[in-house]
């Protein structure tokens, strides 16, 4: 049999082959063969031999990672009414051959599966979802038709709701009338009174419960189904426990009819009908609060222009956003959105992009300028080339990443999960068992009823399987507001635990782009002077340090001055000729192997490479003339997100290429804790891996394609949003600001879902823990109550509004 696998953890030729000696040893593989360029090995092995998950364990004991070349596919998923449910789902469909793994999230009602396309289809794993009763819906459904589709779902849970509570409270009147009548003062009509008349009160009970069954039919149809299957959820519990009191009401009209006149004070119909009610109330606020944890995401969805202007054959043509391609022109004026994302190629303005990166400056765009869609321009006509449109666009992009976020699953959910799995079974024997004993206790058949219906009705898993994805829903969701991308609940649970934040220091602590600091000059020369030599100079120069003294001068709107002579001296400078004068410009080396003293500026030369500036030196025709400083300079808030850190208990260290003066520099300057300089791009996976040695959770904050392995290889990568795709891509955490100080707002974030989390598993597991016991009449024992079918309904339902609005606080999250 032939395969491929996906190879991670390959730097090198060696490691292919490394991979291939591995796979070769296994008993059964008869050819291995390892692309480096496309990471791909192509594996011949005899199934009966060897399996896939022997190579995979072979190649990761070799120190890489094999993955199965797998297509990842996302499904609405409609009939869910509980965490049983989404377990059964998992486990049906994880039984396909050629299914990876398979995620069902209950609160967003969305599968998440991961197969091979070569031994499974999607239409295979619909059908195992619909034979396991339910729906999945493979189309992507847009905000608008998921916005109808809930709204419906929504009316129509009020409208089932309205119908039974009209038909239950008359009913619940008609059953409590005779017990509570004297002390209200309130008496039946005779024609309903159960010691005058117990046929008619008996058979208006029923005429009042059956317009509530049926409106509650779904619980009914699906719980049965379920159980019927050997995979019962929520529904069966409440459809066993109504079904009974509802069967045990039929047995006592028989007996009444019969003669057998005691039975009408046991009818039991109003336990059905208001058990129904309740929980049909409880699911109504679920879905209320359900689409309340989702905003975030309909936000995002909802800025997105529904149309655009091209111009076609020098016409403007209003086109839908579906319809825009890449390349077309599109013209947008004040105060509109920008339809997709492209390059300015006519017009100035500026463009307010706080939706995307929560900044609320505007930024100045030119011809050239980046355009990102969503983004509303404020005063200028523009036109712009489409440069990525639909999917591809950064909006669609974050749309999709925090999606992806919500829809995965944090560690701290697995518990829940396997609970959920196995809680519904356990709770049908727990009131099986416990009506059993109260009834060979020598308790009616009544009160052994009583029991069974309140165990079954107040034991759903339903607020355990919605503790944690909604908490991971508004956490993240909350994230993307700050412009803090969180792409998994593994991220967001990891993140809390950080106690040691390595910077890389060029682009993330510091600017990135060096500029000009200080201008020290002899006596015989102007700085204007100075400045307008160097950057005459440095004009045609393509180095860095020569560009931001170019840049000053262009600042300062200095005049360039004609170069009569140029000549690169390689590694230490530049010579030239201007006005008849010759001119040196570079390092220390260069002035020094001129014999050109330097003595005068010494002390100063020593200061500014002290404070982490690199000297340039100025000579003019063999005589010192003066220095001019470079730096890297430190972002405005580089300082006070490393002293928030520090406040947090984090430990903050810096990585760096840069010489040990100039790092501890501005090390000094931010308050760093530890600082790696001269380290290689190469070698910062690895010195990330030092620390992780030390036994701490360790994030790496980076912006550069030389900053992807080691925010691949930290316990949590953050990028910096004016980085690399690349570096985007290897990181957890996405910064769409470049402001360090959303990187304790990230923590701070993690923190406060994480403890959201723990608080919503605390009640529901507490709730459940309590409420059982109590249901099977341990109160009672102790001279207590015996808990009511209806209380247990009500408690049922608050336990999942509880949770759910629990999670919702997290929407007033705000960094300290």
């Amino acid at each position: 049999m032939d395969k491929n696998l996906k190879i991670e953890g390959m730097t090198c030729a060696a490691c292919a082959k490394a991979v291939e000696r591995a796979s070769k040893k296994l008993q059964g593989v008869n050819e291995a063969n390892v692309n480096f360029a496309t990471e791909k090995l192509t594996i011949n092995f005899d199934e009966t031999k060897v399996s896939i998950p022997d190579i995979q364990a072979a190649i990761e004991k070799a120190g890489y990672k094999a993955l199965v070349e797998a297509n990842i596919k996302s499904l609405k998923i409609e009939g869910m009414t509980c965490a049983a449910c989404a377990k059964n789902i998992e486990r049906v469909t994880k039984k396909l051959d050629g299914v990876v793994e398979s995620n069902v999230n209950y609160a967003t009602e969305k599968l998440n599966i991961t197969y091979e396309p070569s031994k499974v289809r999607v239409s295979d794993i619909k059908k195992a979802v619909e034979k396991a009763g339910y729906k999945a819906i493979e189309e992507e459904v847009n905000v608008d038709t998921d916005k109808e589709m809930k709204e419906k779902e929504i009316k129509l849970l009020w409208k089932k709701f309205i119908i039974s509570v009209i038909f239950s409270v008359p009913l619940l009147v008609i059953t409590m009338g005779h017990m509570f009548g004297e002390a209200i003062g309130f008496q039946l009509p005779q024609f309903i009174d159960p010691m005058m008349n117990p046929r008619t009160f008996a058979i208006v009970q029923l005429i009042l419960v059956l317009p509530v069954i049926i409106a509650g039919h779904r619980f009914f149809t699906v719980g049965f189904k379920s159980l019927i299957r050997r995979s019962p959820n929520m529904d069966s519990l409440i459809a066993m426990g109504t079904s009974a009191a509802f069967l045990y009401g039929i047995f006592a009209i028989v007996q009444i009819f019969k003669g057998n006149i005691d039975y009408a004070y046991d009818l039991y119909f109003e336990s059905a009908a208001v058990i129904i009610t309740l929980i049909t109330l409880g699911k109504y606020l679920e879905a209320v609060t359900k689409g309340k944890t989702s905003e975030a995401i309909k936000k995002l969805m909802g800025l997105a222009p529904k149309t655009a202007i091209i111009i076609r054959d020098g016409k403007e043509v209003e086109t839908p956003i579906e319809e825009v391609e890449v390349g077309d022109i599109i013209l947008v004026k004040p105060g509109e959105k920008m339809p997709v994302d492209g390059e300015v190629i006519e017009g100035m303005t500026s463009v307010d992009e706080s939706m995307l990166t929560g900044e609320s400056i505007p930024v100045e765009k030119n011809v050239g300028d980046k355009i990102i869609g969503a983004s509303i321009n404020k005063n200028g006509s523009i036109k712009y080339k489409a440069t990525r449109v639909g999917k591809d666009t950064a909006l669609a992009q974050i749309i999709k990443l925090v999606e992806d976020a919500q829809g995965s699953k944090a560690p701290i959910a697995k518990m829940a999960d396997i609970i959920s799995g196995y809680f519904v079974p356990v709770v049908i024997s727990i009131a099986l068992i416990s009506a059993f004993a109260w009834y060979m206790s020598g308790e009616t058949g009544v009160f052994s009823l009583t029991i069974f219906i309140s165990v079954l009705v107040i034991a759903c898993p339903c607020a355990l399987g919605l503790a944690t994805p909604t908490a991971i829903m508004v956490g993240t969701g909350k994230g993307a507001e700050y412009g803090i991308l969180i792409k998994s609940g593994v991220a967001l649970e990891t993140a809390y635990k950080i106690k040691t934040i390595v910077f890389d220091k060029t682009g993330t602590i510091t600017e990135g782009k060096p500029k000009v600091t200080d201008i020290v000059v002899t006596e015989e020369i102007t700085k204007e002077y100075l400045l307008q030599l160097a950057a005459s100079a440095e004009k045609g120069s393509e180095h860095p340090l020569g560009e931001a003294i170019v840049k000053e001068a262009e600042e300062k709107e200095v005049e360039f001055k004609k170069l009569d002579f140029f000549k690169a001296i390689p590694g230490h400078g530049i010579e030239v000729k201007i006005d008849g004068k010759t001119i040196l410009l570079g390092n220390r080396k260069l002035i020094a192997e001129s014999n050109i003293s330097f003595e005068n500026l010494e002390e100063t030369s020593h200061k500014l490479a002290e404070e982490g500036k690199t000297p340039m030196y100025v000579a003019i025709d063999g005589k010192m003339a003066g220095i001019i400083a470079v730096a890297d300079i430190v972002k405005e808030n580089s300082k006070k997100a490393i002293d928030k850190l520090h406040k947090m208990g984090i430990e903050v260290a810096m990585i760096t290429g840069d010489n040990k003066r100039t790092a501890e520099a501005i090390g000094k300057q931010v308050g760093i804790d530890r600082i790696l300089a001269e380290v290689l791009p190469q070698d910062k996976a690895n010195q990330v891996k030092i620390l992780q040695g030390e036994g701490n959770k360790v994030a790496m904050v980076g912006d550069g394609i030389n900053d992807a392995p080691a925010l691949a290889q930290a316990d949590i990568g953050i990028a910096i949003g004016s980085g690399t795709d690349v570096a985007m891509e290897s990181a957890d955490i996405v910064l769409m600001r470049s402001d360090l100080m959303d990187v304790p707002t990230a923590i701070q974030l993690s923190k406060k879902t994480i403890l959201n989390i723990k608080e919503n598993l605390f009640w529901a597991f507490g709730y459940n823990t309590l409420g059982i016991p109590v249901a099977m009449g341990i109160l009672y024992i102790f001279g207590g109550p015996l808990l009511n079918p209806i209380i247990a309904a009500a408690a049922m339902s608050f336990s999942s509004v509880s949770v759910l609005l629990n999670a919702l606080r997290l929407k007033g999250f705000r960094p300290n």
